[in-house]
Order: C-alpha cells, then sequence, then structure tokens
C-alpha cells in the first residue's frame, strides 16, 4: 500500500474513532442511574451500620463526645445516632434521599472540625480523611438526586401522574 494511502484513510479512521466513543458516551450516560445507586448504597449502609452501633452504645458516644468537648453530649450522642441510623437507611432506600444528606453532611463536618481537627495540618489530611470523602459523596447524591432506582423516583412519578 502506497504511503499516500494512508493519510486518505485518516479521516475515516478519526470519524470511526469518534462515532464509537460517542456511542460509549451515550451508554455510559444512560448508566449514570447505577452510580447513584453505588454512592447511595456505599454511604447508606456504612452510616445505617455506624448508627446501629452508637444506637446500642450511647454511652460510649456521650463520653466521647464529653472528650470532644460537644455541648450537650448526651443529647447530641441521641441525635447523631438516630441521624445516621435513619438516614442511613432512607439512603439505601432511597427515600427522601436529598432530605437525608443534610443532617449526615452536618455530622461529617463536626467530625472533621472535632475528632480529625488534631490530624488535619493541610488539604491533603483534609481530602484524605474519610469524612471528607463521606462528605463529597453526600454532596453528589444531594445534587443529584437518589437516580431513578429510587423510592423517591417511584413518589415522584406518582404524584407527578395526572389525574383522571
Amino acid at each position: 500500500m502506497a504511503p499516500g494511502r494512508k493519510c486518505a484513510d485518516m479521516p475515516n479512521v478519526l470519524n470511526a474513532v469518534a462515532v464509537a466513543y460517542a456511542a460509549a458516551i451515550r451508554t455510559i450516560d444512560r448508566a449514570h442511574w447505577l452510580a447513584l445507586l453505588l454512592a447511595r448504597l456505599a454511604v447508606g449502609l456504612l452510616f445505617l451500620s455506624t448508627g446501629l452501633g452508637k444506637v446500642h452504645d450511647l454511652a460510649k458516644v456521650t463520653g466521647f463526645f464529653e472528650h470532644l468537648g460537644i455541648p450537650a453530649p448526651a443529647f447530641n450522642a441521641v441525635l447523631v445516632s438516630y441521624s445516621e441510623l435513619i438516614c442511613g437507611t432512607l439512603l439505601v432506600i432511597g427515600l427522601l434521599t436529598r432530605l437525608s444528606t443534610v443532617p449526615l453532611g452536618i455530622s461529617m463536618i463536626v467530625a472533621i472540625c472535632t475528632a480529625k481537627r488534631g490530624d488535619i495540618h493541610s488539604v491533603f489530611d483534609l481530602v484524605g480523611a474519610d469524612e471528607f470523602t463521606y462528605l463529597v459523596v453526600l454532596v453528589v447524591i444531594a445534587l443529584l438526586g437518589p437516580g431513578w432506582a429510587a423510592l423517591d423516583h417511584l413518589v415522584s412519578r406518582r404524584l407527578t401522574r395526572p389525574s383522571s
């Protein structure tokens, strides 16, 4: 094959790559619900689990909050424990999803500012903290919503369906 022939085929190759790329992006875009489902399950199950553990040992959580200097440690131990349990469960099933991210996000901010404060000396320490990662995932869920694999989606469809 002549060298000039290879150059002449280049636009066809580039076009084929562009078409394949566009098809791949369309496929990925249709699957964005899966990323939202995985994010909800990951942080939802985590908070459900930690909340359940805290609910079963409120005295320990209260003592830890006292050590951190958190005001009203007994009240806040109950608040945080049940928030994690209930909001984690709601994230897993995808009900009141965006609302559920708020108390969990606040808990993560408080955790970063209190329990993790001594470990954070730079932005790299901050982004390396698990609590920061959970906070980021919660913000993503709050902004993008639960996706269609959630009870919120079913409720929304039912509420917006025209009445007959």
